[in-house]
């Protein structure tokens, strides 16, 4: 049997890989109350498991209401949804 076949075959676990919480604009909507969105926020909210994981918002959807919102990133059609709503979008720390 050849070498290539008698040797086992071992994965790769990148020790670097950082972990994205992925968080649509149509899941916001059902913030009520709040005006300003932060991590902390959607936590309780319960959109979003995990403290280590940073948050990366998504297009997907229409906002109801202007937000100002805090996330690790986002992406480009999220921001235009954001602002053409009246919202604003700060990015936190470095991603």
């Amino acid at each position: 049997m050849p070498l290539k076949r008698r040797v086992p075959k071992r994965g790769f676990t990148n020790i670097f890989k950082q972990e994205w919480a992925v968080v649509n604009i149509r899941d916001l909507n059902r913030l009520k109350d709040v005006q300003d969105v932060t991590p902390e926020v959607l936590i309780r909210a319960g959109l979003v498991h995990g403290q280590e994981s940073k948050i990366k918002v998504l297009g997907e959807g229409t906002p109801s209401r202007p937000l100002y919102i805090k996330a690790h990133r986002f992406s480009a059609s999220a921001i235009a949804k954001i602002q053409a709503a009246g919202g604003r979008a700060e990015v936190l720390g470095s991603a």
